[in-house]
């Protein structure tokens, strides 16, 4: 089987479980669309669809590029979304999770440990209503900080605060897709919004917003054009490198959809108001730039889209505007359309 990358298997665990997307960390409001009879339809469908996909393992894939996270995807939808969790294919899922939690307290096969771990922290926290995986949270939430960039840099390092695949030195360097996981896992394992580590990701993450401020020294920032201003950007790294594809014509760096509200989300989760000026300005390139038929800032209309609706989701919910009104005064019921939306990649 060929290797996946990190948005392919974010997009299959999300195609399946497509009702994941109507909530974050808060509960749905209860009046928001769609309906928990819409929502069920869609979730028996994809359980009698995952009854069959998953492996005798629990694991619903053999590559390890993929694995525990997207099983951890999965678990976490269903549970999130209603299926009890003795149900046979959340326990085989939840039974693979355990059975790779590392001595280090990491949730991993090989490589991409952040990834991983951030999102088994999450499924856990998803079925412990009986407190059973506390011990297990809370050592993923130890190691998961272990992969933070902060011993031995100050907070001028570009790098400060961020996290990448696997621990400092290993592949690559912090992003902001790596980073908004690590901060969701934390929260979710009941790290206070104060802990430095949560405190020091905040940091990476304003540097990723294409906005100039006291928040934000980086070069790029000041660089962004109005298409650009308030959004966020996948890698800092990208503008030391004059052929990237992420470049924009005014010689920063293009915001993305997908990063937009990973950022928002951050900021929002970790408790940064919104009256804040970051949030406001990430909020008003949102209104810019609404849509759920594509993931905005890329060149390819479907490029990272399922990533995005898992951004989205939780960012909109968090924001709590409800209705949503875009820059052009359109309200948008955005539960709805974004329930249709993914409700029409659902095969037979």
């Amino acid at each position: 089987m060929p290797q996946l990358t990190r948005r392919e298997w974010l997009k299959a665990a999300a195609v399946a479980p497509a009702a994941l997307a109507s909530g974050g960390l808060l509960p749905p409001l209860a009046f928001a669309a769609p309906t928990a009879d819409d929502i069920k339809a869609v979730v028996d469908k994809a359980l009698g669809f995952l009854k069959t996909a998953q492996k005798e393992g629990g694991n619903f894939l053999d590559s390890p590029q993929a694995e525990p996270g997207l099983t951890a995807l999965v678990a976490a939808a269903l549970a999130r979304n209603g299926v009890p969790a003795d149900n046979p294919v959340v326990a085989k899922a939840v039974g693979f999770l355990e059975k790779n939690v590392k001595p280090d307290g990491g949730v991993y096969l090989k490589g991409l440990s952040n990834y991983m771990t951030s999102l088994a922290i999450v499924a856990f926290k998803e079925v412990n209503a009986d407190r059973k995986y506390d011990k297990v949270i809370a050592a993923a939430g130890q190691y998961v900080k272990s992969l933070q960039y902060a011993d031995g840099l100050t907070e001028a390092d570009a790098s400060f605060g961020g996290a990448g695949y696997d621990k400092p030195g290993g592949r690559g360097g912090p992003d902001l897709s790596n980073t908004h996981f690590m901060v969701e896992a934390l929260l979710a394992a009941g790290v206070s919004k104060d802990d430095p580590a949560v405190q020091r990701a905040l940091r990476f993450v304003s540097r990723s917003q294409n906005l100039k401020s006291e928040f934000n020294d980086q070069a790029f920032a000041a660089k962004a054009g109005d298409a650009d201003k308030g959004g966020f950007v996948y890698n800092l790294a990208a503008q030391n490198d004059p052929k990237s594809d992420k470049r924009s014509p005014e010689g920063g760096l293009r915001s993305e959809g997908g990063m937009t509200y990973a950022g928002l989300k951050s900021f929002l989760y970790a408790g940064v108001g919104k009256d804040d000026p970051r949030v406001k300005a990430a909020v008003e390139w949102v209104r810019k730039n609404y849509t759920v038929s594509a993931n905005p800032g890329l060149k390819e209309k479907d490029s990272g889209l399922f990533y995005y609706y898992h951004t989205f989701a939780k960012a909109m919910d968090a924001l709590g505007e409800d209705p949503f009104t875009d820059a052009k005064g359109v309200k948008h019921d955005w539960r709805q359309e974004l329930f249709d939306e993914l409700k029409k990649t659902q095969k037979p």
